[in-house]
């Protein structure tokens, strides 16, 4: 399924019918990536930036 050219937008994965949250990308060897089809990722993905405002701000 990631090995599918349509469903990668330039370096960012996004397949709405893939239930994965992480996914490898194309080539393997550089690792996993999100599935920004899934609305999970996008909840990760502002987790993150909630923890590194709070870091910049309370510590």
């Amino acid at each position: 399924m990631t090995q599918n050219p349509d469903n990668w937008k330039w370096i960012f994965y996004f397949n709405p019918k893939d239930p994965r949250i992480t996914v490898p990308k194309m080539n393997p060897l550089f690792g996993w990536t999100l599935n920004l089809g899934n609305l999970y990722s996008y909840l990760i993905i502002i987790g993150f930036v909630l923890i590194i405002l709070a870091f910049k701000y309370f510590l």
